[in-house]
């Protein structure tokens, strides 16, 4: 019988093996503060193709890559295919309660979203439209982020403590948390654990707010 590998290691193969010496591009910010693996930074303006899926935060993203990678390698209306960015980004979606402080937040009914930046050169306007309709394309506005980077693996048990590590080290700032955490993968999934980027990133005001 013959064997095949999971698509998503299919796909990151393709991306960052064939694609070695090629630089995959990233979103761009200024650090306007570091202090040991936690920084605060600005981010600007970008678009993401994202699609919300259901499922707990390690299924997610991978219900999610595929059909985001098809969108890109000329699975949309135009057959256009799109370079690859990073990092694959992941949020909670769903009905929030208002609270003064957000804490511990959690994804609602198990949804995510999960996202692919699209490089810097297109627009709303020019990016091609999805065959996917469960596909959407979506400007996000300039802001300010609290992150803090780690390796390990891909695990709900380390991405809650690397997210209230960064929640305490918000509130020592004397920063308000003004959005859902987004938990940041750069790598394929065959890089080894120690080797890999991680972040989490949690949007803040500025000091003078």
């Amino acid at each position: 019988m013959k064997r095949t590998l999971p698509i998503i290691l299919l796909i990151a193969i393709f991306i960052f093996g064939v694609n070695s010496a090629m630089a995959v591009e990233e979103a761009k910010y200024n650090v306007l503060k570091k202090d040991d693996r936690f920084e605060i930074r600005d981010y600007a303006s970008h678009i993401l193709a994202e699609i919300i899926v259901e499922g707990d935060i390690e299924q997610a993203g991978n219900k999610a890559f595929n059909r985001l990678f098809r969108y890109i390698s000329g699975e949309n209306r135009s057959r256009d295919k799109i370079e690859m960015t990073a990092p694959v980004s992941q949020e909670p979606r769903g009905e929030k309660i208002k609270m003064t402080a957000p804490v511990n937040l959690q994804p609602a009914q198990g949804r995510w979203a999960v996202s692919f930046m699209m490089p810097a050169t297109y627009t709303l306007e020019t990016l091609p439209e999805p065959e996917d309709s469960g596909i959407i394309l979506r400007q996000v506005p300039a802001r300010r982020m609290a992150s803090v980077r780690y390796s390990g693996f891909w695990s709900e048990k380390i991405y809650l403590r690397y997210k209230n590590e960064l929640k305490a080290w918000i509130q020592k700032e004397g920063l308000t948390i003004q959005g859902d955490p987004i938990w940041a993968r750069y790598n394929p999934p065959f890089t080894l654990w120690f080797l890999r980027r991680n972040e989490i990133l949690i949007p803040v005001n500025s000091i003078s707010d």
